[in-house]
């Protein structure tokens, strides 16, 4: 299965997030490199955050079933191999539940989480996506062996670890389109009242993406190309991750021990910002086929 493929300059714009030394061409960075240079100091505000999140979902949380579910969705990142294997899936008529199996477990998590009302105190407690709150999410994503670790056992390699990082830090103006229900000005042409939270868009849409493959895939099989089922493995493989963080903050809430607040906040800001970069990125890698990235015609 294809990794992730980061630039010489998308580490060094991470590089200067981090105020870390300067890398060269070639040069790659590592988590274990990142946490030694960054000085790790508990945000008062994230830990503020964290708490009233925790304080309006406090006893709601079903841990048995978060946890139950959540080793389901481990076992399909094991999966993913063998779906990127088989690319498209198979059919006559319609095609088989290749994709959408990996997004089962998700969608058990997601239901729990709208019963409790999650979304809405997400809502209420964590701002916009501004470049302080960003910066103050990747840096306790970095000084966290939790979170990362969690991520290395699901399978995410160091380069892939690192990406999911850049994902945080590294897109700032398309983070800053997606804001709370909130703040969307009542003038809009659609009706405010009908957008959800924030956090479920982010949620809703992985799963809604990832369920859309087997149809997409199938039906446009003459044009898919290794190139678009590699990237279509890697997309997936991230918003699954993302999903992953938001979802295990969730557990966490309902535990004595785990995660302090100022990590739960990061742990909720990282996985909605890896699942909406990564909803874009699929949309122009996998699902949106123009000519230059189509299979070519037997014709030609």
């Amino acid at each position: 299965m294809t990794t992730a493929q980061i630039t010489d300059e998308a580490q060094r714009q991470l590089a200067r997030t981090f105020d870390v030394e300067q890398v060269v061409d070639g040069d790659r960075l590592t988590i274990e490199r990142l946490r030694e240079e960054v000085k790790r100091e508990e945000d008062p505000e994230f830990a503020s955050m964290g708490e009233a999140i925790r304080s309006d979902l406090s006893g709601k949380v079903d841990t048995e079933l978060l946890d139950e579910q959540l080793e389901e969705l481990s076992d399909q990142f094991e999966r993913l191999p063998e779906v990127r294997e088989r690319g498209i899936p198979e059919g006559d008529r319609e095609p088989e539940s290749l994709y959408r199996e990996l997004a089962d477990p998700g969608w058990e998590i997601y239901e729990h989480l709208l019963e409790i009302d999650f979304f809405e105190s997400l809502e209420a407690n964590l701002p916009r996506f501004t470049p302080e709150h960003i910066e103050g999410t990747a840096h306790e994503l970095i000084g966290s062996d939790e979170l990362t670790a969690e991520l290395e056992a699901l399978g995410f390699d160091e380069q892939e670890r690192i990406a999911l990082v850049m994902d945080v830090t590294n897109n700032n103006d398309r983070l800053a389109r997606w804001v709370p229900t909130k703040e969307i000005p009542a003038d809009v042409e659609f009706g405010v009242e009908h957008v959800p939270p924030l956090h479920q868009r982010a949620a809703g849409g992985t799963l809604l993406w990832i369920d859309s493959l087997d149809v997409h895939l199938w039906q446009n099989r003459v044009l898919v190309t290794d190139e678009i089922l590699d990237d279509a493995s890697w997309d997936v493989k991230a918003l699954l991750g993302g999903f992953y963080l938001l979802a295990q903050a969730a557990l966490e809430i309902g535990r004595e021990e785990g995660l302090t607040d100022s990590q739960l906040t990061a742990a909720i800001t990282a996985g909605a910002a890896i699942t909406i970069v990564n909803q874009e990125e699929i949309c122009k890698n996998v699902f949106w086929i123009t000519e230059e990235m189509r299979a070519p015609s037997e014709a030609r």
